[in-house]
Formats: structure tokens, C-alpha cells, sequence
């Protein structure tokens, strides 16, 4: 009597319609791997979870109505097994800690060749964790850089839409000398020349989202 194979059922998140079509035609192809369900945002990923219960799911971060990471952070809370992998285009240090914290099990560019993704999909399922390269290479080169406080944060990005320190002042509720003192400790963590260096900084590092 033959047993049959086993077959790894995947949710695949994206707001792009192509790249999920390219997942599709990916994992067609592959006799133990089976497409059970689609997302576009977030809240649709929770969603299709529920009602598919998947084996692994893809997971893009930046999208609209509900952001991967917060559907990670739902699906586990509801589902603490599920094994999901972040595919994504960026590979911001800060980004990657915050989806590996949230529970993802590995945290992949979208550039990656097919069979990359296939083996993490097969790894993941194994129980396994996987980085990409990039990703590695993220982590390891700011491993012991200074991490900005949340005050530090809120400022950053108030700094990257274009305010002022005055009007910084004024929306916290915060003395000007205060937010200068800010502004210098954060300059001097992230290792920036100036208050837009700081932001580009903060932006390529995914420590603050874009406007």
C-alpha cells in the first residue's frame, strides 16, 4: 500500500496581484505543495487563515488596511503554531527583529531565485528558520548599534515629515531643549550627519514607515 505524499498547504499574502499570480504558477509546479488560499491586506490574511488553517504562509509586510506585521502578530496570537515566512522587498535590520519577534519563521527579499523560496517553504514546514542573505547581513552589521528609545522614535519621524524642532515641541508637549537633546542622541546612535541623514537612516533601517 502506497502512503501518500505529504502535501504542504500555503496562504499566500501580497497586494500585488502579479507577484501572488507568480506564486501560484511557483507552487503548481510542485507535486507537495498545494495553493489553498489568497490575501491582499492584512485583515484578509487573518481571514483566509481561519478558514484554511494552512500549513505556511507567505507574508508581504507593507500593505494597505492591516500591515503584515500586525496580521503576524494576530495570526499567532489566535494560532501560536503557525509558521509563517515574511517575503518581502525590504530588508531593514529593525524591520526583520520586529517580524522575527512577532513569530515569523524566516524573513526573505522577493528577489530570491524560485528554488530559494521553494526549500525556506519545505525548511519552515520542517520546523526550521531561515534568513536570506540580506537580511543576515542587516542584523549582523547594526548588532550593536545603540537602539533609539520610543521618544527617540516619535521624533525621528516627526523630524522625516518635515517639522521643525519648535513644532516638535509644541505636538509633544515637550520643551524645545528637550527635543534637542533627542535630536543629538539620535544623531549620535544612528551615526548621522545631520537631522535628514538621521531620517534617510531611519527610513532604510525600517526604524520609522514612510508617510
Amino acid at each position: 500500500m502506497s502512503v501518500s505524499p505529504i502535501v504542504i498547504r500555503i496562504l499566500a499574502v501580497d497586494d500585488h496581484p502579479i507577484f501572488r499570480q507568480g506564486i501560484v504558477g511557483l507552487v503548481t509546479d510542485q507535486p507537495d505543495m498545494q495553493l489553498v488560499g489568497e490575501a491582499s491586506n492584512g485583515l484578509e490574511a487573518i481571514q483566509q487563515f481561519r478558514a484554511h488553517r494552512p500549513d505556511v504562509t507567505l507574508m508581504d509586510l507593507q500593505m494597505p488596511e492591516m500591515n503584515g506585521l500586525d496580521a503576524i502578530i494576530s495570526i499567532r496570537g489566535e494560532f501560536p503554531d503557525a509558521k509563517i515566512i515574511v517575503l518581502t522587498t525590504y530588508s531593514a535590520d529593525v524591520q526583520v527583529l520586529r517580524a522575527l519577534k512577532a513569530g515569523a519563521r524566516a524573513y526573505l527579499v522577493k528577489n530570491l531565485l524560485h528554488k530559494e523560496l521553494l526549500d525556506t517553504i519545505r525548511f519552515v514546514h520542517a520546523g526550521k528558520k531561515a534568513l536570506s542573505p540580506e537580511a543576515s547581513i542587516e542584523l549582523a552589521e547594526h548588532a550593536m548599534d545603540q537602539v533609539l528609545t520610543p521618544a527617540e522614535v516619535e521624533i525621528l519621524r516627526l523630524i522625516a515629515a518635515g517639522n521643525a524642532n519648535k513644532l516638535i515641541a509644541a505636538q509633544l508637549s515637550i520643551t524645545e531643549d528637550t527635543v534637542k537633546s533627542r535630536v543629538k542622541s539620535i544623531l549620535s546612535k544612528l551615526n548621522a550627519n545631520d537631522r535628514t541623514h538621521a531620517a534617510t537612516i531611519g527610513l532604510k533601517r525600517g526604524i520609522i514607515e514612510p508617510e
